[in-house]
């Protein structure tokens, strides 16, 4: 038995079109993101994953909308699933941050982990609370497919303990994960295999 998870990243907002550390800040989805929801609603309309569930953040809730119109069903909301607090990078590009605070850009760069953001949550902690989330998901649909939509930096840490990737080496492993992407995930015998990673929507 296995079960396969389509991860979505939410789609666009101003900050992430600036590239702005949004964190767990609410943000609301600009046009492109919108676009980008209706294109997950039309994928999701083809494809009927047999559940569908989404971070409580709101972008992340604004992109499963039309989702959630066109399976007739809502998603599943899970806390665990939000994005990582960024403590003081929030709101902040990366340049902004090697402006204002260039040491703190010099650690996070160097080591994301050791040297995360002050007043950020912790690295491993949230590795830890996505991997739980996913496997809980997993565990609920044997032989399922679903749909998951949550966030960039939360994916690729789930993404780096599942596959035994150091999480020191997320930004560089895994650059990033772009709006409105699927990243495909195999779950058999409680291990994980990436089928796919950041594959645009058509």
């Amino acid at each position: 038995m296995s079960t396969e998870l389509i991860l979505s990243r939410h789609g666009r907002t101003v900050w992430h079109a600036e590239n702005r550390y949004a964190g767990s800040s609410d943000v609301d989805l600009d046009d492109v993101g919108r676009r980008q929801a209706e294109q997950l609603a039309t994928w999701a309309a083809a494809h009927r994953p047999d559940a569908f569930y989404c971070s409580p953040v709101r972008r992340a809730r604004e992109t499963a909308a039309p989702v959630a119109a066109a399976l007739g069903a809502e998603p599943v909301v899970v806390d665990d699933l939000r994005e990582v607090h960024f403590g003081v990078a929030e709101g902040l590009t990366i340049g902004e941050i090697r402006e204002q605070l260039p040491d703190v850009a010099r650690a996070f760069e160097s080591d994301p982990v050791a040297g995360a953001f002050p007043e950020a949550e912790p690295t491993a902690g949230a590795a830890a609370r996505a991997v739980a989330a996913l496997q809980g998901i997993v565990a609920a649909h044997p032989d399922g497919r679903v749909l998951v939509v949550a966030h960039n930096t939360l994916f690729r840490l789930a993404l780096c303990s599942l596959l035994g990737i150091p999480l020191a080496d997320y930004r560089i492993v895994l650059p990033r994960l772009d709006n409105g992407t699927l990243t495909r995930l195999r779950f058999t015998g409680g291990r994980a295999a990436l089928l796919s990673f950041n594959v645009p929507l058509p």
